[in-house]
């Protein structure tokens, strides 16, 4: 066999084989949840210890070969499909298969969020009327329109309506059905009225009670910190301090969103190494102005230890999302190091990080707050090592506020362009000003708030935390004067980018981990450049025309380039498509018995009123939605699409998609293959 020259891919350096299999990991996790078929356990075993035996045999030759490559690989994509097998095996819980109400719900509530309308009611159920025990969710989602007037861990009863959680609708949908599946969420739906309280003891079970616990100190907390933060910025800063975004108002969260700083509302690695950093250097540098504790040893290692407790009790008080446990693992590698005289901040710990994060919850591979901080992490620690060879190179130590600013500003850039193509996949909405909001905004939080909330930390014991998290609001007020600035100059707000394909995603992180893993010198920035333009065709040739018809009765019309249209219809009992529930009405057919819609040179005819629709308009139209039946003795134009609403409540909505100079029905996949997509 030819060899294979290590000196291309540097593959077998200490510090790239755990990225190399930490990326072989993901694509196998990534495989697992995408496909619309469950793979052979079995057949996952076998592929296992068959490219580990290849590995482990082509190992053992003096020179690396492109079979060890393909073999170490392979292995670690295997494993990456094996621990979302395994993790789907090891759940079992129900979901309601039909909805159901109105009934009462009776449980315990774990948390509330805001939402569009009203408050979104995490419960943990204890019983439903008319479902035996056997048929009853272990937890709920419900949104609370009504004024929202009981707390986290109070046990309340509800008058609801649930359904089982919702399937995506059109293709790129959000798969909420599947994040339900994995977080235990068993059916979602609406309160009539006002939740109740009721009165009832804690759950038997050790780590529900437990859970129950953790939730009201939390809102004790949230509601401490609104209190002393101030009416304008409590909100924000209960949701920095324990994960409660229940007091934000809506108008502050769309001001972050669409400034670039919703990153600042998720507990993740920013609040996770903001806390454990300042309680590192902290204890550090106060235990080395102790000359008897300074002579004994290094100081760092106390000092590591007291940011793991503190990070673990930041884990806790915050909710324990994903996200934060994300974090909280980096966090213990991070530190880990420093215990075992180790660097640090390297691509070796990130990639240890993303490889204990995919055995643990392989299933958060696709939700935007793994793919985001992993690469803005990535791109980061590849800046920090380029920039360090750099200095070494020229001999002069940089230091100053230019260093500083030049420092914070190459931070805003290279993590904006990490996260774009994700916040543009996943959000389908581009922060081109996020640059200029995180240089602003991310001083402040740093060297003021982050600082403050840490003295606050300290004072709490002594109650002498109010004035200090008094200040923490006025800095925070300042972050959300920046937010409605940058939010309001909607500079990118008129562009409307067609949906981006799994496949231009998966080549732009291609793109990124050549850049940021390569050794190949300036050839990896062709390359890269090369794979990402390859990423931006693939994109914008995907995009077609395409018309929607959901359960909720909404029509969507989707241009390829353009902005698109809501059109009510027909009230449905259904759900639209979450990617367009933001949008408001365009045109209303509700109750006009002919809607006549010109698009992309189709004449489309929605037709609202009982009885058969008129042979004239059939063989007039290019497509006919209907909620009545067409003749059979009309003769219908060439090409004629004619839907019944009956077919889109049976099929969960329908889409139709422009190929060459007509509309064809797209194919949905099949359902109950996967265990999160029963037929229902």
């Amino acid at each position: 066999m030819r060899r294979f020259p290590s000196s291309l891919l540097q593959f077998t350096s200490r510090d790239r084989l755990p990225s190399y299999t930490a990326i072989g990991m993901l694509s196998g996790a990534v495989w697992y949840f995408s496909i619309d078929f469950e793979p052979s356990f079995t057949g996952l075993l076998a592929g296992a210890a068959s490219t580990g035996a290849l590995a482990w045999w082509s190992r053992r030759l003096r020179r690396v070969t492109i079979l060890f490559v393909l073999a170490v690989f392979g292995f670690a994509t295997v494993l990456g499909a094996l621990a979302g097998s395994l993790a789907t095996q090891r759940l079992s819980h129900v979901q309601l298969d039909q909805p159901v109400g109105p009934v009462l719900v009776e449980g315990w509530i774990v948390n509330a969020e805001p939402a569009r309308r009203g408050v979104r009611v995490v419960i943990r159920t204890h019983a439903i009327d008319g479902l035996a025990e056997d048929q009853i969710p272990k937890t709920v989602r419900l949104t609370h329109i009504a004024r929202f007037s009981t707390e986290p861990g109070r046990f309340v009863r509800c008058w609801s309506v649930l359904r089982p959680p919702p399937a995506p609708v059109i293709e790129g949908d959000y798969a909420f059905d599947r994040q339900a599946w994995y977080s235990g969420l068993g059916a979602v739906g609406f309160v009539q009225g006002r939740c109740q309280g009721g009165v009832i003891g804690a759950p038997t079970r050790a780590t529900a009670a437990a859970a129950l616990e953790i939730g009201q100190a939390r809102r004790r907390l949230a509601q401490h910190v609104r209190a002393a933060a101030g009416e304008r910025t409590g909100g924000f800063a209960a949701a920095l301090a324990s994960g409660d975004r229940s007091f934000l108002s809506q108008t502050d969260q769309e001001a972050l969103r669409g400034a670039g700083l919703a990153h600042l509302l998720a507990i993740s690695g920013l609040h996770m190494g903001i806390v454990g950093g300042l309680v590192f250097v902290m204890v550090w540098r106060g235990l080395a102005l102790i000359e008897p504790v300074a002579l004994q040893g290094s100081t760092k290692k106390p000092a590591a230890i007291a940011a793991l407790l503190v990070c673990a009790t930041y884990l806790i008080i915050s909710g324990a999302s994903v996200s934060t446990q994300r974090a909280f693992v980096m966090a213990v590698i991070l530190f880990g190091a420093v215990l075992i005289d180790r660097a640090a901040l390297t691509q070796r710990s990130l990639a240890v990080a993303m490889i204990v994060i995919i055995v643990i919850a392989p299933w958060s591979v696709l939700t935007p707050g793994f793919q985001m901080s992993f690469a803005a992490t990535l791109v980061l620690i590849a800046t920090y090592e380029a920039w360090q060879v750099r200095r070494r190179a020229q001999m002069k130590p940089q230091k100053g506020a230019a260093f500083w600013l030049k420092s914070l500003l190459m931070t805003s850039c290279v993590t904006s362009l990490a996260t774009m193509p994700f916040a543009i996949y996943h959000f389908e909405r581009v922060a081109g000003l996020g640059i200029i909001a995180n240089t602003l905004a991310m001083p402040i939080i740093s060297l003021l708030s982050a600082p403050l909330a840490a003295c606050a930390l300290v004072l709490a014991p002594l109650r002498l935390d109010e004035p200090v998290l008094w200040a923490f609001g006025i800095t925070l007020e300042w972050v959300l004067a920046i937010a409605h600035t940058v939010g309001a100059w909607s500079l990118f707000e008129p562009l409307r980018l067609p949906k981006m394909p799994a496949a231009s995603l998966a080549l732009f992180s291609v793109s990124m981990c050549v850049i940021c893993l390569s050794r190949a010198g300036h050839a990896r920035v062709w390359i890269a450049v090369g794979v990402a333009l390859i990423a931006g065709l693939t994109w914008f040739a995907s995009a077609k025309d395409r018309v929607h018809w959901a359960p909720s009765g909404d029509v969507f019309l989707e241009p390829a380039h353009g902005e698109i249209e809501r059109i009510r219809f027909i009230a449905g009992d259904g759900l639209g498509p979450l990617r367009f529930s933001g949008l408001e009405e365009r045109v209303v057919c509700d109750g006009v018995d002919v809607c006549q819609l010109s698009y992309r040179s189709q004449k489309i005819i929605l037709y609202g009123k009982q009885g058969p629709v008129p042979c004239d308009l059939v063989s007039s139209a290019d497509i006919v939605l209907t909620n009545a039946r067409a003749p059979r003795d009309c003769e219908a134009g060439d090409g004629t699409l004619i839907l019944n609403w009956s077919d889109v409540m049976r099929e969960n909505g329908i889409t139709l998609e422009r190929r060459g100079n007509a509309f064809h029905k797209k194919r949905k996949p099949d359902c109950g293959n996967r265990p999160w997509r029963p037929c229902r």
